[in-house]
């Protein structure tokens, strides 16, 4: 058989490991190293793996991830996780559908410390659904808000999908980091936007309630002032120079430490839950990134990427057509694979194609990991949207859905916003690279 053959083959069996529930990881690698065996040899393909899996684990990069997890995990020690939803709902709440608006800004805030798109949602649902439901909220306007600003949390510097796309693509961490802030403004902007228009169609959808004190807004507000300013502080630098991303990541633990003990959150009992979760999540996702590696050393190998991007160039397909087809594969796989699968999965393939097209590796982050997040709203897998059900136990899922759908087709118009205008990811990075 031919590289390119095989790597069909491969590609094919990949997808059928992965929908039997094996380990990502595993599937990833072991295609990998069959793959890589298939192509040179057996004893080849071995030592091939190894190579690339020892200079992958010593890459000094890679230290960004455990400590960005540990920060995370001691501001949730510390109590930060309905902070930004409180003061959010202080100052919105007494609008029409303000209570959802502030959903979305607890959301993004809350993506801030997490990273990731289901802990945002679950943990901003926990806090929100039972104030909206108390309000007379209809559930379709409150689950769909939370399940679609709950995907704002993977893109929410420091989010743990760029970390990876930053290590497999080889691409600054900080740079992907800046290129993510106006996008993720402008799409909670297109959620709240969508809420707005909702209830001006219907204003039963998010009914008024009563108008916070100035007294009770400041209070909320200054209980989001210092883990604000640990945010502040570490994506700021990160994003003007001052740091490294392992430097920003090692003062954001060391903040977040000194937050807990500020707020009499520092506990051995929180100490340690919160180093065994890092532990235990930073050794996952170091699998998933040594298999990803191998696997994308074998496609390189068997000169898929090179002639896909030969036929997207003969097909006169352009840039934006290539965008615009990644959209629909990533749609139709992201209702059989979670988003790290799907990213570690498709982006050895399509990176080279949007590279020789002209596009930043820097802009194809940012929309890889836009796109991919609609996979957790959009039917019929929707994980975000399971997950919302789970803690609104009366609500069908079919309502939940339904409410999905408007935060849905705002997310369809911002992704064309970032292909019409790539200047929505790359002008931030630009001008502080000056």
């Amino acid at each position: 058989m031919s590289p390119e053959s095989i790597g069909i083959v491969a590609i094919v069996a990949l997808l059928a490991l992965l929908a039997t529930g094996i380990p990502i990881a595993a599937a990833l690698g072991l295609v990998g190293v069959l793959g890589l065996a298939a192509i040179a040899s057996p004893e080849a393909g071995v030592i091939k793996a190894g190579v690339v899996a020892w200079e992958t684990i010593s890459r000094y990069e890679l230290g960004v991830l455990p400590l960005f997890l540990l920060m995370a995990h001691l501001c949730f020690a510390a109590g930060a996780s309905r902070d930004f939803f409180d003061a959010a709902a202080r100052l919105f709440g007494h609008r029409r559908g303000g209570l959802a608006i502030a959903s979305i800004a607890g959301c993004g805030g809350f993506g801030a410390i997490s990273g990731s798109s289901l802990a945002t949602a679950a943990t901003v649902g926990l806090v929100a659904l039972p104030e909206m439901r108390k309000r007379n909220y209809a559930p379709s306007l409150s689950t769909g808000a939370i399940a679609a600003g709950g995907t704002l949390g993977a893109l929410v510097p420091p989010s743990g999908m760029l970390i990876v796309y930053g290590i497999i693509a080889e691409q600054p961490i900080s740079k992907l980091f800046t290129g993510a802030l106006i996008p993720v403004a402008t799409q909670a902007l297109f959620y709240i936007a969508t809420i707005v228009i909702l209830c001006r169609l219907d204003p039963a959808l998010g009914p008024v309630t009563p108008k916070a004190s100035w007294g009770e807004r400041w209070a909320a507000i200054r209980r989001v002032a210092d883990v604000s300013l640990l945010i502040v502080i570490v994506i700021g630098g990160l994003s003007v120079g001052w740091f490294t991303p392992t430097e920003a990541a090692s003062v954001g633990s060391v903040l977040a430490l000194l937050l807990c003990l500020k707020r009499g959150r520092l506990s051995r009992a929180n100490l340690t839950h919160a180093l065994r979760e890092t532990l235990r999540t930073s050794g996952l996702i170091y699998a998933i990134i040594i298999g990803a590696v191998i696997f994308s050393v074998f496609l390189g190998a068997t000169g898929i990427a090179r002639h896909l991007t030969d036929l997207v160039i003969a097909t006169n397909l352009g840039a934006t057509g290539a965008a615009i087809l990644i959209v629909i594969v990533l749609l139709l796989l992201g209702s059989l694979l979670d988003g790290m699968a799907l990213m570690l999965l498709t982006v050895p393939i399509f990176l080279p194609m949007m590279a020789g097209l002209g596009l930043s590796p820097i802009w194809f982050g940012i929309f890889v990991v836009r796109t991919i997040e609609l996979g957790l709203v959009h039917p019929p897998l929707g994980m975000s949207v399971y997950i919302i059900q789970g803690i609104a136990k009366d609500v069908p899922l079919g309502t939940i859905f339904r409410g999905v759908m408007p935060f849905l087709l705002s997310d369809f118009l911002h992704i064309a916003l970032l292909i019409a205008v790539p200047a929505t990811v790359m002008w931030l990075p630009g001008m502080l690279a000056r």
